[in-house]
């Protein structure tokens, strides 16, 4: 005989049970945005130089090593369900990059750079203009840092994006660089690798995926920003880095993810640590 109703009582048992019944994982994370884009210069500003994107946000629950923005691991969470995660994409010339997510942990994209006035806010700041008060973007608290500021004069330039581990370089004149903020290194996978650095103005250097120089894209999977670009020219400025998802849990979790998520795993001492580096929307894991 089919049930077809339940007391109030009964659903709130049934619910109770359910959530009793499942199994909860210590999850570390590595949660890193998409990267923001470069700019160029204005079409008619020969040898001046847009400013760099900054990094995405950076955030990272594993013990002993920082969040972005100067902040400590974050608290692993206790996983056991199905959860949202998404890869953020690097923005394009001149517009922020995409948020990722995990579970209930949100990177923000990095901010854009700007050719006048200033720089995009983002998970990191981008750098600002060459002209118009060109000040940097903000980064975010837990995040990343600030970009620099554009150098306003004959011969100026924007300034370096703002990077997970450090503040953007601010600009001089056209001769002078202005270099991308640092990223941050992360062991999540084994192995030291840094990332989220921003991106630099043309005559400066980024790192840790950032872009360098003239019209270098962000690092995919870094959530680099992309460097600025002198104008006078059709080329255009650095676009960001993708960024990346990256979580770690005991070897006996069952893990499984929907369509479109493309990931590789490996086993890290104890435990089994996956890194997801592409998604379709709405994509989600399962842990259980």
């Amino acid at each position: 005989m089919a049930v077809t109703s339940m007391s109030t009582s009964s659903i709130r048992d049934f619910q109770k049970y359910n959530t009793m019944s499942r199994t909860f994982f210590a999850v570390s994370y590595l949660v890193v945005a998409g990267g923001g884009g470069g700019i160029r210069a204005g079409s008619n500003a020969y040898y001046r130089g847009g400013g760099g994107g900054g990094a995405g946000g950076y955030r990272s629950s594993v013990s002993g090593e920082d969040s972005g923005g100067g902040a400590s691991a974050e608290n692993p969470l206790a996983l056991g369900g199905i959860y949202t995660i998404t890869v953020g994409a690097g923005g394009a010339e001149g517009t922020e990059g995409a948020n990722s997510v995990f579970a209930s942990v949100t990177s923000l994209g990095g901010g854009e750079g700007a050719a006048s006035g200033a720089g995009g806010n983002g998970g990191s700041g981008g750098g600002g203009g060459h002209k118009n008060g060109g000040v940097h973007g903000d980064g975010t608290a837990g995040q990343g840092y600030d970009g620099g500021d554009g150098e306003i004069g004959d011969n100026d330039t924007g300034g370096g994006g703002g990077g997970a581990g450090g503040v953007g370089e601010n600009a001089g004149n056209a001769s002078e660089a202005a270099d991308g903020g640092p990223g941050v290194d992360s062991s999540i996978a084994g192995s030291s690798v840094g990332r989220a650095g921003g991106g630099s103005n043309p005559f400066g250097s980024g790192s840790d995926g950032g872009g360098s120089g003239r019209a270098d894209n962000g690092n995919a999977n870094t959530g680099g920003g992309g460097s600025g670009e002198i104008g006078g020219n059709n080329l255009s400025a650095g676009a960001g880095g993708s960024g990346v998802v990256i979580f770690s849990l005991p070897t006996q979790a069952i893990v499984t993810f929907s369509g479109g998520v493309t990931q590789t795993s490996a086993t890290v001492g104890v435990n089994r640590v996956y890194t997801v580096t592409e998604t379709d929307p709405g994509s989600t894991v399962t842990i259980g």
